[in-house]
């Protein structure tokens, strides 16, 4: 518990297999390592065809409106909502170094209005890994769209892990499977040593 959301404590967090969260709205920042760890292989997502057609109705793009998918994902109304003004800070901080990265989800033809965003996910890139953090949808689907694109941008550009933290059974659905702590930072030791991947 405790320390600070410094890019250099938020990097040589994920590099040693922790990310931060509140205990409670408003309480101390937790660092936390879930044993099992939840992961979603890159090539076992689960995409049904109505998931393609699904994304047909939107418009995808990658870093266009990190700060607005966060504001999305720390949305007051959802439930155990913990991503305050200082989470999304800090992270937008990593986003403007190069570090954390969105894809967006959009209406066609509404990309840049904020009522077009849709759904998105965001989380923080090191070597090969991607840690994600949250995801959000304002639209059927479009979060699901959100993580299609984002393990297809991952697959091409370098990635070789995707951390998700928990499974819940909405990810198990999608594919995420349960590594161990031990399992985890051997794969997370390899990932991290990779050249950074590209979205």
């Amino acid at each position: 518990m405790g320390a600070d959301l410094e890019p250099g404590t938020l990097l040589a967090a994920y590099r040693a297999g922790l990310f931060p969260m509140r205990l409670r709205p408003g309480g101390p920042v937790g660092w936390w390592s879930p044993d099992p760890r939840g992961v979603l292989p890159l090539d076992g997502m689960v995409v049904h065809r109505s998931l393609r057609r699904s994304a047909r109705r939107f418009t995808v793009t990658v870093d266009r409106a990190f700060t607005a998918v966060m504001l999305g994902c720390g949305d007051e109304r959802r439930p155990d909502g913990w991503i305050d003004a200082e989470f999304v800070d800090a992270y937008t901080r990593l986003h403007e170094l190069g570090w954390a990265h969105s894809v967006e989800v959009w209406t066609p033809g509404v990309e840049d209005d904020p009522d077009g965003l849709v759904g998105g996910v965001y989380g923080v890139a090191i070597g090969g890994l991607f840690a994600g953090e949250s995801m959000f949808h304002r639209a059927t689907d479009a979060s699901k769209v959100a993580l299609v694109a984002l393990v297809e941008r991952l697959r091409a550009g370098g990635g070789v892990l995707f951390d998700v933290q928990w499974t819940t059974p909405h990810l198990a659905s999608l594919g995420v499977v349960d590594l161990s702590r031990a399992d985890y930072a051997r794969r997370l030791a390899d990932a991290v040593a990779r050249p950074q991947l590209t979205l």
